[in-house]
């Protein structure tokens, strides 16, 4: 097959409820949001992908509804006709023709990268250079909630052999209160389980200053984004002032922000998310970045589905630098998957050998019921 052509581009808005409402520092979920994406080329294949935003805009600045708008009235028009084997070109292509946009432009690159595997009968691993492992650790991320409700998850997930670490949400909290909740959440889980925290970008430097060392004190591991994603030479200087390890991940949306980062010595820890780069494509530039300046990679997640997960895993075991772990959780925090064949969690792992070698390409397959069943109703004929 010399080429793969675009026939047509199909999205759908799915709302698949969570197993528990999922706090971040300035709002809380309970529905998460998917556009489906899929890509029919004029051979009968179609690959599938997916965009997902954290709780709507206020994270990466774009919501399902626009992305929706911006695949069917611009980006579609451009594909078309094309080459669905050139997905490099076709992204650098969407650059210059579309600003920004990068939750839009990763849905479609997946589903690019599904058609081409499928077309090909080879998974998504092997189109990328072949995996470096063949399973990921995954932590769960426990909300910002009451230190009974936190301690009481985290047991149950222990216990299950579900999960070995954890990631708390901070930033719902006055400063002293918040600390004073991950401390005690600490010392309940102390010894049992590793425990890193993600403040979304709430505090500002002299905050970070004054509480980052009651953190470490209290034995966090690793700190998400304390300060305002531009405020990188202030997340320079706290790092050289403390000793935890700082993560970059709003501070940290394409290959520019990780020359900076890297640079600027502001980062021990890059979050690597499909989503917030534009694809597979832009993260796997990141993560070179990050390996030639000695700086480790974490997988981190908007809460995918299944489709969308497997994707992740199938480049993050790509990458070398990706030496961190990940934090892709988002089947298990929704109450139901949109698969036939879910991705596989065992041992506080997810498994790249069965989360998508079974077909080509992702190696999702989609159970239309439930994609019918959770589609927005003016989705439903």
């Amino acid at each position: 097959m010399s080429e793969l052509v675009i026939e047509r581009i199909e999205t759908t808005i799915l709302d698949i409820p969570l197993i528990r409402p999922h706090k971040f520092s300035l709002l809380s979920i309970d529905t998460q949001a998917v556009l489906l994406v899929r890509v029919h080329t004029c051979d009968g294949i179609i690959g599938v992908g997916e965009g997902v935003v954290p709780g709507g805009p206020w994270w990466g600045g774009e919501s399902i509804e626009g992305m929706r708008a911006l695949i069917d009235g611009y980006i579609a028009p451009l594909l078309v006709g094309e080459d669905a084997f050139r997905v490099d070109y076709l992204l650098t292509r969407l650059d210059r023709m579309i600003h920004a946009a990068s939750f839009a432009k990763a849905g479609v690159e997946m589903a690019l990268w599904d058609a081409v595997g499928r077309a090909l009968d080879a998974p998504l691993h092997q189109l990328l250079g072949g995996a470096h492992r063949r399973s990921l650790p995954v932590t769960w991320a426990l909300g910002a909630d009451p230190v009974g409700t936190v301690v009481e998850e985290a047991q149950e997930k222990l216990e299950s052999g579900a999960h070995r670490s954890f990631k708390l949400k901070m930033g719902a909290l006055p400063p002293a209160e918040d600390v004073a909740r991950v401390a005690a959440v600490a010392e309940r889980l102390a010894g049992r389980a590793g425990l890193a925290v993600d403040l979304n970008a709430s505090w500002d430097e002299p905050t970070a200053r004054r509480w980052l060392p009651a953190l470490d004190d209290a034995g966090i591991s690793l700190i998400e984004q304390p300060l305002p994603a531009r405020a990188v030479d202030a997340a320079a200087r706290l790092r050289s002032r403390q000793n935890a390890r700082l993560m970059a991940d709003e501070s940290l949306l394409d290959t520019a922000d990780a020359q900076l980062l890297a640079a600027s010595g502001a980062a021990d820890v890059f979050a690597l998310k499909l989503a917030k780069s534009g694809g597979i494509g832009n993260v796997r530039r990141i993560a070179a970045i990050a390996e030639a300046a000695g700086i480790g990679c974490y997988g981190g997640t908007t809460i995918e589905t299944s489709l969308g997960t497997a994707a992740a895993i199938h480049t993050f075991c790509a990458l070398a630098p990706l030496t961190e772990g990940t934090e892709l959780f988002g089947p298990l925090l929704l109450a139901d998957d949109i698969a036939v064949n879910p991705v596989t969690y065992r041992d506080g792992e997810l498994i790249l050998a069965e989360s998508g070698q079974r077909n080509g390409g992702i190696g999702i397959e989609l159970d239309e019921d439930k994609v019918a069943k959770y589609a927005r109703c003016d989705e439903r004929v």
